[in-house]
């Protein structure tokens, strides 16, 4: 593995993370012992920056975390977030940046964990009716108390970020990022490197499709990409054509297409981390290879052509979650 600074600090933290969300949430049937195996084959591959979150299957994500965290507490970057309410039924309800569901949710993640401390804590999205100044300022509390080492955002603009910023230093942020979603690319980007913010690129194989080993036309019901225009009949023969051509784009390099699709976040600064999720630790293997891949400027060229010939690839969310990430 190959390693990258978080932020301004001394920690060196592996180019590519893992996402723990896909092990028992959102992606088709849960399976916790893949997660299990996943988690330990990550340490002996050396990704150690772990990402899950409480809401994730309302908790039960942070608890099968711990099973491998506990015992191998100090070999691991740790990163939770909070700020969506627990799923009542199968529909989220609702967002909470106060300053007292900041304590409330800490205190529920570090018993879920199993943990004292957390080395990474997100405010999942930005609460509408709360000043993100005030809810940092709840966060900044954590980290005098000793309960969290450093603070994210997720899925916030250039603007709120520095706002954040000036309250407690903010250490990373967290937003979809992958060679078809790049919204974030120019402010958001520019203001991490000015500011010394690691940016955490989570869905960076966008959610499967740039390995070209999905069958769109065959997600369950169970699956959150069902949710999602991307994902749904109006661009599946856009995107089933997209993943093909990219997959021998990667054929030409001597690479897998999910290698591909994590060196060219890499190569797009080295302030970047992706945090691709897997179930199976043949894949974890996969994307670690992504480390040794340099993308040649015939090869950038070569995906944004790609890019070109199939641009109907939907957007990556439906109104309800587009309405969910902070704009300026």
């Amino acid at each position: 593995m190959k390693y990258r600074k978080f932020a301004r600090t001394d920690i060196d933290l592996p180019a590519i993370g893992l996402g723990c969300m896909v092990f028992n949430h959102g992606y088709g049937e849960p399976d916790p012992e893949g997660g299990i195996a996943t988690l330990e084959k990550a340490l002996d591959l050396g990704i150690n920056f772990w990402d899950t979150a409480d809401i994730y299957a309302n908790g039960e994500n942070e608890k099968l975390v711990a099973r491998v965290l506990r015992p191998n507490r100090n070999r691991i970057f740790l990163a939770t977030k909070f700020g969506f309410l627990q799923y009542a039924g199968s529909k989220l309800s609702g967002i909470d940046g106060s300053p007292a569901y900041v304590r409330k949710a800490v205190e529920e993640s570090l018993q879920r964990l199993g943990t004292d401390v957390i080395d990474l804590y997100y405010l999942h999205r930005v609460d509408p009716d709360v000043p993100v100044e005030e809810t940092v300022g709840a966060m900044s509390d954590l980290v005098t108390e000793g309960k969290v080492r450093y603070l994210g955002l997720s899925e916030v603009s250039a603007k709120t970020l520095r706002r954040a910023h000036a309250v407690h230093p903010i250490s990373a942020l967290q937003s979809e990022y992958s060679v078809l979603s790049r919204e974030v690319e120019g402010s958001i980007l520019d203001t991490c490197s000015e500011l010394g913010v690691t940016f955490v690129a989570f869905s960076p194989l966008a959610r499967g499709l740039m390995t070209n080993r999905l069958d769109l036309a065959s997600l369950s019901d169970h699956d959150f990409r069902r949710q999602l225009p991307r994902y749904q009949q109006d661009h599946i023969d856009n995107n089933t054509h997209l993943a093909r051509g990219f997959e021998e784009i990667a054929n030409g390099m001597g690479c897998s297409p999910a290698q591909l699709a994590l060196a060219w976040l890499l190569s797009r600064g080295d302030h970047i981390i992706p945090i691709p999720g897997t179930k199976r630790t043949r894949y974890l293997e996969d994307n670690a290879g992504a480390v040794d891949l340099a993308v040649e400027p015939s090869v950038l060229e070569a995906i944004e052509d790609l890019l070109v010939r199939y641009p109907d690839v939907g957007d990556r969310y439906n109104e309800k979650y587009r309405a969910m990430v902070d704009k300026d």
